[in-house]
């Protein structure tokens, strides 16, 4: 069995549940996962000179990855580099000899990546995101459920005749990774998360209020951490100061993402992969929704509690003002509903 999900973080994420199913209701069944390296921390720990461990611990869901460098293959598609790229990758999936193949992403390049794996059934969404992509599926499923994860459920689970019911998901474990956070733990007994980023301008709220947030929070004892990529970066930054110092970023590459989110009390965020890594770790969560649908991509299987205003419509244009009814969101509410998740 072989899952197409390269990317985003979130997506990956929602794909995970109705593959855990499987792999709970099918222990002994070999698992394949093609995925774009800087999300293969969500699957796998591996040292990249020692090649990949068997499943267990570092790699807890399936039995092997593979890594698909689309973002390069996209910026340079007629490269020499691209073409070997794309040729080893054919021939690690052709050389597993895959029965079925399933694209959880449904975009043109899965359905690209899926069919070159000459598995014996290609199967996909009857509806994909970009509908090319149905013309390469050996045979399409329809799905009716409401939210995505129950979508991969019913997806993945007509591909294999069964029923499936989202299951736990468990994460890799990564050493260095949670012995990082063991020094934020003796310093605090509670520690708020806070993740400001988004895919898009609509879906991010603003820095300044995020800080707001986070100074009323640290004043009734919470330390308040936001997640970065870096130290310097710009949006994190714009967050502690807004918060005149109440916060700090907390740098982090996924592995340690993963390590910081299974130890925080709350996780405040937008539609943003850190939110759904939180519910994913069942992690409570405030979740400040705005363009995007909660009943279709909110947290699912944890605590929560959603904020969202205005009209109930689905908006997934690139705009890069936040939207209106996300504007709406006050900090007071953010912090109330904090509090009484925290307590």
């Amino acid at each position: 069995m072989l899952i197409v999900r390269v990317g985003a973080m979130g997506d990956v994420l929602h794909a995970m549940p109705a593959v855990s199913a499987m792999r709970r209701a099918h222990p002994d069944w070999w698992i394949g996962w093609v995925i774009e390296p800087r999300w293969m921390p969500l699957l796998c720990n591996a040292m990249p000179d020692r090649g990949m461990p068997e499943r267990g611990g570092s790699m807890p869901l399936v039995d092997a990855v593979y890594l698909a460098q689309t973002r390069n293959w996209k910026r340079h598609p007629f490269s020499p580099q691209t073409m070997y790229d794309i040729k080893l990758l054919r021939g690690k999936l052709r050389g597993d000899h895959y029965d079925l193949c399933v694209d959880m992403q449904g975009s043109i390049r899965s359905a690209v990546i899926g069919r070159m794996a000459g598995a014996d059934e290609f199967v996909g969404e009857a509806n994909p995101r970009e509908r090319p992509a149905a013309w390469l599926y050996h045979r399409s499923i329809r799905t009716g459920a409401s939210h995505v994860i129950e979508q991969g459920c019913e997806l993945l689970g007509t591909a294999i005749g069964e029923t499936l019911t989202p299951a736990r998901v468990e994460l890799p474990l990564e050493a260095r990774a949670e012995e990082r956070c063991l020094p934020l733990l003796e310093s605090a007994n509670n520690i708020v998360l806070i993740a400001p980023g988004a895919g898009w301008g609509a879906k991010q709220w603003p820095a300044e209020r995020y800080g707001a947030v986070a100074a009323g929070l640290a004043a009734q004892g919470y330390r308040v951490l936001v997640s970065a990529y870096s130290s310097r970066d710009a949006l994190g930054q714009a967050v502690v100061e807004a918060s005149h110092g109440a916060a700090s970023i907390f740098p982090s590459n996924l592995a340690e993402l993963i390590a910081i989110t299974r130890r925080a009390s709350l996780v405040i965020a937008g539609d943003t992969g850190p939110l759904h890594l939180a519910a994913a770790l069942e992690r409570p969560v405030v979740a400040l929704f705005g363009p995007t649908d909660p009943a279709r991509n909110g947290p699912y299987g944890t605590r929560s509690r959603v904020l969202r205003h205005g009209p109930e419509r689905r908006d997934h244009r690139r705009l890069s003002d936040p939207e209106e009814g996300l504007l709406a969101i006050t900090v007071e509410e953010v912090i109330e509903a904090a509090v009484e998740m925290l307590r």
